[in-house]
């Protein structure tokens, strides 16, 4: 059977976020520069089923009865969500099933049309990217499909905020000399007049990206595009929780299951899956000889992900249908 569900993770702005991934991996309409899983794979705009829909509730109940604590359930994972076309009913059927409020976080590059719009509105909270308001920094940061354009998806964002009665949280991911220069945040600062959005957060490239090249901005530099954009914007901050235990026969599985979906350090996981982050170690150094997972550096950190042939399985297990 397909795992649907990942986490708890913790997440900066969503608590413990009981991760919903209902998309094959990497299939998505952007190709992002910074993108944590690595480039594309399948670079689509055609919506699909995927997946049975029973088999992914199924799941989410699974971890809803196993008393873990769950702040928020959250349609991410490994790819553009409201690319499956039965998000809308899964998210419904979720809300019958619990009060633990649902978030979705999505590219935003499909929010032009109306079925996708309606099908969001039954979330809590919804997390849009926009990265750039300028074509030139669109198509460079985030290489869309050629058939997107960036002013239907701030319209798309635009119609969004009229219709959803929920908390919409606009996500910017901030690439040096890529999307920062003073005439970008301008033309942000318009688009973000225009959307109206509970807040903005601005992030920058904290884990390996797909592209090398692609380089964090500082905090200092971040906290300057903050004040430029006002009140609503906020720097996105890291994460401090207490940890959940986890016993150790399951956490190899835990471990493979989070690397599969971003690139981890050794902190993140013992955070999520144990309390002792020394015994983590001890696991991760076994899976790394055993070619499991692979280190990864960025910017003096190190980062923990799927080999070649790990990042394979879900491709290989999914079957895809229809």
């Amino acid at each position: 059977m397909i795992a649907h569900v990942y986490g708890p993770v913790p997440s900066r702005r969503l608590g413990y976020s009981l991760g919903v991934d209902i998309i094959p991996y990497k299939t998505c309409s952007f190709n992002c520069v910074y993108c944590q899983l690595g480039p594309t794979r399948r670079q689509t705009t055609r919506r699909r089923k995927f997946y049975p829909v029973g088999e992914i509730v199924e799941e989410v109940k699974k971890a809803l009865d196993s008393g873990q604590r769950i702040d928020f359930i959250t349609f991410s994972g490994s790819g553009e969500p409201t690319l499956n076309t039965a998000i809308g009913g899964i998210i419904r059927r979720l809300k019958r099933m619990t009060s633990i409020p649902v978030a979705v976080l999505t590219n935003s590059s499909l929010l032009s049309r109306p079925s996708i719009r309606r099908a969001l509105l039954a979330a809590d909270l919804v997390v849009p990217s926009l990265d750039a308001a300028t074509d030139a920094a669109f198509k460079k940061v985030n290489r869309p499909l050629p058939s997107l354009r960036l002013e239907r998806i701030i319209q798309g964002l635009e119609e969004f905020r009229k219709e959803f009665k929920g908390l919409i949280w606009l996500e910017v991911m901030l690439v040096k000399d890529v999307n920062d220069s003073p005439a970008d945040i301008k033309a942000l600062k318009k688009a973000i007049e225009r959307i109206r959005p509970d807040r903005v957060q601005l992030n920058t490239v904290v884990r390996p990206p797909a592209e090398s090249w692609a380089l964090p901005l500082s905090r200092e530099e971040l906290g300057k595009i903050k004040e430029e954009l006002g009140e609503r914007a906020e720097v996105m901050a890291d994460f401090h929780e207490t940890p959940q235990p986890s016993s150790r026969r399951e956490l190899e599985a835990a471990i493979l299951s989070l690397v599969a979906r971003r690139p981890v350090t050794a902190k993140e996981m013992a955070m999520t899956l144990a309390g002792e982050e020394g015994e983590v170690k001890l696991l991760i150094q076994e899976l790394v000889k055993k070619k499991k997972i692979k280190v990864m550096r960025h910017k003096g950190k190190r980062f923990y992900g799927p080999t070649s042939t790990e990042a394979a399985k879900p491709e290989k297990r999914r079957n895809l249908r229809g």
